[in-house]
């Protein structure tokens, strides 16, 4: 029997816990410890949970480390520099930081020799591999992405950096007319508005403007005022009790044709019921692939485009002849 493959989560929110679940799924792997850059003490894990400046410590006792930190200011830093300690796993979701943050990663895991695994998941992840691969099969065609119906973090937290604003949760909705032209094959042109509808729901402090509130939601440029909005003021114990919930997912198409005009629609589709779960588990599949390009004598950052799916799985090549192919 092989020995499991020691894991290390760096950080422990949403994301971190749900990587802590999935290694649970996962009887080839075993959660080392947890990572943090807050007081050790506060941190409740089923395993130790040990300060972030000391991992190095743990350098020879951690096969990967997945790190759950955020793509705006976390990654940048801690892809880089734990690379150079340990093979690596993250979720960097900046798409158009993406070529950058591998070349920084990629310096110093070659340098090292460890395997980084970056901005793995669902979109970028799993999506980014159904739009190389519908793109490949129907070179003649457009794709489509379409996000939600679902939770945007990011832009909830927008909605929170509003002055008056004590709590809020913002939904992306995708045009079911806009996915309907598409599914039928009509290759329509479709504008940010025509795809996305975005629904937020907001708990405004007492005595605040909610007319201003509500203005400002609609107008705030790279968030909302590309789309239609819809903005509902409701109180605190209706957003716990409706609105608690992470879902998430979405829709990749490409429509295209073949031989001499005939038809062609791929169609790929997550119905997510906790964003951060699935991402978790995404994670830690793609942790059992960087263990095994190192153990191959690999090194570098990689991205999903550079992993055959067989490193994902604990099966066997044979088994996965066997019974999937």
């Amino acid at each position: 029997m092989q020995a499991p493959i020691r894991i290390g989560i760096v950080g422990y929110g949403n994301l971190g816990r749900g990587v802590e679940q999935s290694i649970r799924q996962n009887p080839d792997m075993e959660l080392v410890a947890v990572f943090t850059r807050r007081q050790p003490e506060m941190v409740q894990a089923s395993v130790p949970v040990v300060a972030l400046s000391e991992a190095h410590s743990y350098k020879d006792r951690i096969d990967v480390m997945i790190l759950c930190g955020g793509s705006a200011t976390d990654l940048p830093e801690q892809g880089p520099q734990l690379a150079e300690l340990f093979h690596t796993v993250d979720s960097f979701d900046t798409h158009a930081r993406i070529p950058e943050y591998f070349d920084s990663v990629n310096h110093v895991a070659v340098a090292s020799g460890h395997v980084s695994v970056i901005s793995t998941g669902w979109d970028p992840g799993l999506f980014s591999l159904n739009r190389l691969l519908f793109e490949a099969v129907l070179p003649e065609g457009n794709e489509y992405t379409f996000w939600g119906r679902g939770v945007s973090q990011g832009h909830s937290d927008a909605i929170r950096r509003i002055a008056g604003v004590q709590a809020g949760v913002q939904y992306t909705i995708p045009s079911d007319e806009a996915v309907a032209q598409v599914r039928r094959g009509d290759n329509p042109t479709l504008s940010t508005r025509d795809k996305h509808l975005r629904e937020c729901f907001v708990v405004a402090e007492a005595g605040a403007d909610q007319a201003r509130i509500e203005q400002e939601i609609k107008t705030m440029p790279n968030y909302f005022a590309d789309y239609d909005t819809i903005v509902h003021f409701i109180t605190e114990e209706e957003l716990r009790a409706n609105h608690s919930d992470i879902p998430h997912g979405g829709l990749v198409f490409r429509s295209g044709i073949t031989g001499e005009g005939t038809k062609q629609i791929m169609e790929f589709g997550l119905n997510l019921g906790s964003n951060p779960e699935f991402t978790s588990s995404v994670l830690v599949a793609y942790a059992r692939a960087a263990y095994r390009l190192a153990q191959r004598g690999e090194n570098g950052a990689r991205t999903v485009f550079d992993i055959p799916f067989g490193l994902l799985s604990p099966k066997s090549a044979a088994e996965l002849r066997q019974g999937l192919l």
